[in-house]
């Protein structure tokens, strides 16, 4: 029998479920779109009804009807989803209301008891965990910020304060489980919804970042992974849960006894693309543009000079909790561009944003990666990874499979079921890499001349932009 492994990959902007065999080869994958938040409070982000839950029933089911192979063949699962979110649920573990979404301003401030329904807080792992087995348990590297975790540990805290500071009680809190560790069997009310054989053991894994992290192959404290998704950051791995300045923060790895160092990031980094590709197609909120419209995008802007004949932008689509006066920007409008123009210019600014935040975490670490590890969405594009390398000044290597997450469930999985004895072994075997792409001397000098401007842009536009929200605060932005 091959022991195939379910992975079970929930994003912010959708769910990918897939059927790896035990080398990382996928052999069936089902994506399914999440509703857009629902915003309407200002302040508040939400995933709307059930979404969360909704999205990754329904990828299981068509992920399941499209595997050729034997289901009880399947060994484990593993579950990985949108890191940092904060769910409310009953007594008998239902929502007592729509789950926050990382984006929301109270997942960042101490619980205040709102609905006397509310018996337990946990994050969307844990609510999917009781979904899929009936426990009340937890990923522990899923928690971050406003909890009462021991980061030396990843356990709950042993100080009365820290439950006093977040306003959870420890009896108000699911049991945590390391990456690798057993978090239930599927129930057979979970089999009936999802297609997944009833009592497949169900594995933790660690926030969706990290799990990427895994899945891309970042191993060493040597290199640095750049991860293009939703929330773009870089990252490279340590052994301290303490940064040495505020140019990165760290959080739990997927491995226990590791820590992920991530640098400052973009809130909403490819969502910016895919905005852009829906505003030409006529349908913002929805699924990013057809291939067509892609292809089309690609091709033309590859034919462009590296600075879009002026144009830069400022790829703050979502403001940080730091600055909410922050605002996106396209600017050097001359008449001259074109949509290639701010295709390319989206692209551009997301890779010297980046560039610009790792210098500053290598710095601070002390050292610099030779190459760049690319994963996510935009790894597929090769327009993406090419301007990557060249911004970088270094090669930028992808990997062969852009949901690295799944790949890192997957492993978590193989670990925690015994296919491999370490995560390092499964790794080795479970991780591909796909295409290099070398930076071109041309373009890498044309950039340094770009981003003699770009770095020191927002020093401009902060301002404007606080000036700008000052000045219109009270008007409907409806």
């Amino acid at each position: 029998m091959t022991p195939y492994l379910l992975a079970i990959d929930n994003g912010s902007q959708s769910t990918k479920v897939t059927i790896f065999d035990p080398l990382g080869h996928p052999l069936a994958s089902a994506r399914r779109p999440l509703r857009p938040y629902d915003t309407s409070v200002p302040g508040h982000a939400v995933h709307p009804g059930d979404d969360i839950w909704d999205s990754i029933w329904e990828a299981c089911r068509d992920a399941m009807a499209q595997f050729d192979g034997d289901p009880a063949d399947i060994a484990a699962v593993g579950l990985c989803t949108i890191r940092f979110c904060r769910a409310l649920l009953t007594a008998d573990g239902r929502l007592a209301e729509p789950v926050m979404s990382w984006m929301d301003e109270r997942v960042s401030r101490r619980y205040e008891p709102a609905s006397p329904l509310t018996r337990y807080i946990t994050t969307s792992s844990g609510y999917i965990t009781h979904r899929m087995t009936g426990q009340f348990v937890d990923a522990a590297a899923n928690y971050q910020g406003v909890w009462p975790i021991d980061q030396d540990t990843a356990t709950w805290s042993g100080d009365p304060a820290a439950y006093a500071a977040t306003g959870m009680p420890r009896d108000m809190l699911f049991d945590l489980v390391p990456p690798g560790g057993l978090l239930g069997e599927v129930t057979r009310a979970a089999a009936e919804a999802t297609g997944i054989p009833a009592g497949l053991p169900v594995y933790a894994t660690a926030n969706d970042k990290a799990v990427e992290a895994l899945g891309s192959g970042l191993d060493d404290d040597g290199t640095v992974l750049l991860s293009l998704g939703t929330y773009i950051a870089a990252m490279t791995v340590g052994s301290s849960c303490r940064s040495a300045d505020d140019t990165y923060w760290a959080n739990f790895a997927a491995q226990p006894g590791k820590y992920l160092y991530e640098s400052t990031g973009i809130r909403r980094g490819m969502w910016t693309v895919s905005w852009y590709r829906t505003v030409l197609e006529g349908s913002p909120g929805q699924e990013p543009g057809t291939q067509d419209l892609q292809d089309a995008l690609n091709a033309a802007a590859s034919e462009l000079a590296p600075g879009c004949n002026g144009l830069l932008t400022v790829p703050d689509w979502l403001a940080p909790g730091h600055a909410t006066w922050r605002r996106g920007a396209l600017l050097g409008f001359d008449g001259s561009q074109g949509r290639a123009h701010i295709y390319r210019s989206i692209l551009e600014g997301i890779a010297l944003t980046m560039a610009n935040n790792t210098a500053a975490m290598e710095r601070a670490l002390g050292r610099r990666s030779p190459s760049i590890l690319v994963s996510g969405g935009g790894s597929s594009s090769g327009l993406m990874m090419q301007i990557v390398a060249d911004v970088f000044e270094r090669p930028a290597r992808r990997t062969a499979f852009n949901d690295a997450a799944g790949v890192g469930a997957a492993i978590c999985a193989a670990v925690g079921h015994g296919i491999y004895p370490d995560f390092a072994k499964a790794a080795a075997a479970m991780v591909a890499f796909g295409d290099t792409f070398v930076p071109d001397e041309r373009a890498v000098t044309a950039y340094r001349k770009v981003n003699q401007v770009y770095a020191g842009l927002t020093a401009y536009t902060g301002p404007l932009f606080r000036f700008m929200a000052e000045g219109l605060a009270g008007l409907d932005r409806a």
